[in-house]
């Protein structure tokens, strides 16, 4: 497939003829994403290419971990799991294809086209941190399973996918299994930004940048320092619950 190149002021796209339109409005989101994250983190890449993928397959051979990753989540996230980034690229599948996988649930369309600065989001909150990725190193992949949440969560809830993910959260609350808390790798890609919306709603704005910037050490200890005034476990209850508010049930 022969690549096309459309620029912005910070951003590259690589993409399709097909979709060049559509590469049009993965920029602008970018930009909009660029700078709003700017306000909140010290350090911000300075030059990014997003490679804007035709179908399944070609994003698959391009970042593998996007397919692993999908296989590895939850049946009700899965759809949400949309590409990969590195150091200096994000890996999205088109807008058209997004808009396909989108369910007839209120949200699930806008969760989905904010896939691209979701994974921006997760790019800027790595470079804000040293204990996340990238760079991508032996010792970050060994690490991912615990800290997915924390980086999956800060792409979710600074790029606006977490207010429209109400229906999905109350169709991952209608399985079986019970979410771990803080979520593990099968369900960051939908529960993460969770944790960072109750910690926005209890302390503020501040408290969930702190959250996305702090070297992680623990899990448990993290929540704990980040939640301050009640034990790990009390924390998992308020969680739980809010949880379940946002899933309506």
């Amino acid at each position: 497939m022969a690549w096309i190149e459309t620029q912005s002021p910070h951003f590259v796209a690589r993409h399709a003829e097909a979709d060049g339109e559509d590469a049009d409005g993965v920029l602008e989101l970018l930009e909009g994403t660029r700078e709003q994250l700017g306000e909140v983190f010290a350090v911000m890449p300075t030059a990014v290419t997003a490679v804007i993928h035709s179908n399944t397959a070609q994003l698959s051979m391009a970042q593998p971990v996007s397919a692993i990753l999908r296989a590895l989540t939850a049946p009700a996230s899965r759809r949400y799991v949309t590409g990969w980034y590195t150091r200096d690229e994000i890996h999205v599948l088109a807008p058209r294809l997004l808009s396909a996988r989108a369910s007839s649930v209120p949200g699930s369309l806008e969760m989905l086209m904010l896939a691209p600065a979701a994974l921006y989001g997760q790019l800027v909150a790595g470079l804000g941190n040293p204990g996340l990725p990238p760079p991508f190193t032996l010792r970050s992949w060994l690490h991912a399973p615990s800290w997915a949440w924390l980086a999956a969560g800060a792409g979710q809830w600074f790029s606006g996918q977490t207010a429209h993910a109400r229906p999905a959260i109350a169709n991952r609350l209608r399985e079986s299994d019970q979410p771990s808390f803080p979520p593990k790798l099968r369900d960051a890609q939908l529960l993460g930004g969770t944790v960072f919306d109750l910690l926005a709603s209890e302390s503020g704005e501040q408290a969930a940048i702190r959250l996305a910037t702090e070297a992680p050490s623990e899990p448990r200890e993290l929540i704990t320092r980040n939640f301050p005034g009640r034990s790990f476990g009390d924390t998992e209850g308020v969680w739980r619950a809010h949880l379940a508010r946002l899933g309506g049930l």
